[in-house]
């Protein structure tokens, strides 16, 4: 996840972006959209440019307007990674923002979505919030989960996880390059109990379905609906 593509592109970040509104959920703030009545929830766990990128805001936006309540939780604390500044780059970053605390700091989110009356979970992660997805996946604490161009996420995790699997790549991609997605994909059809799917997008590189450039718009749309598809599947 150190590598440069992760950083190409940064979104300008916008904290007033979106037709939702920032809420306390879980112990975290959070940006939150869709119907409170609804029984249905996806938490999306952001890149490393956090929960007030204007494009990952108006993606949940869109999975709202599906029919699920969207949350996209701030798992950093307001210290999104900055690329402008010099003295925290990605290894020094990462050092107080692992991957694994994707998964530690949606725990409660989850259980403040049950205790609001909410029934079934999806959950999809980009980038840095893809090994997150797999840990959730893996204790059956979601009932589908999608990885867009994730990071730091293995074959031995794609094993573990026990809910539908969808994952979703970059043709040009050094975090996670087709032939890993063709692991991926291999292992889940090794996986009859376990619905999953795999698609890698022609001439797309890493982070372009929330970062993408006017070229790449089509294919970001492409696996938006996907992505919306899987859990109107497995989560409705």
């Amino acid at each position: 996840m150190s590598g440069p593509q992760c950083c190409e592109n940064p979104p300008t970040l916008d904290p007033s972006s979106g037709a939702g509104h920032v809420e306390q959920l879980g112990g975290l703030d959070a940006y939150v959209v869709g119907s409170q009545d609804s029984k249905l929830a996806i938490v999306l766990l952001s890149d490393i440019f956090g929960y007030e990128a204007p494009n990952f805001r108006k993606l949940a936006d869109k999975v709202a307007a599906a029919g699920f309540y969207v949350v996209a939780p701030d798992y950093f604390y307001g210290d999104s990674y900055d690329p402008e500044n010099a003295e925290r780059p990605i290894p020094v970053w990462v050092k107080d923002h692992g991957v694994e605390s994707g998964f530690d700091d949606t725990l409660p989110v989850v259980q403040a979505l049950k205790s609001k009356g909410i029934s079934k979970i999806g959950a999809a992660g980009f980038c840095w919030g893809g090994k997150g997805v797999v840990e959730l996946g893996k204790r059956e604490l979601i009932q589908a989960g999608v990885l867009l161009h994730p990071a730091l996420v293995t074959p031995d995790d794609i094993e573990g996880v026990k809910v539908p699997i969808a994952v979703l790549g970059a043709e040009i991609d050094e975090t996670a390059p087709p032939e890993l997605l063709k692991q991926f994909e291999e292992v889940l059809t090794a996986k009859s109990e376990v619905d999953g799917f795999v698609k890698v997008f022609p001439k797309t590189t890493h982070g372009w379905t929330v970062r993408y450039k006017d070229e790449d718009e089509a294919a970001a749309m492409e696996a938006h609906s996907d992505m919306i598809q899987w859990f109107v599947k497995y989560v409705k």
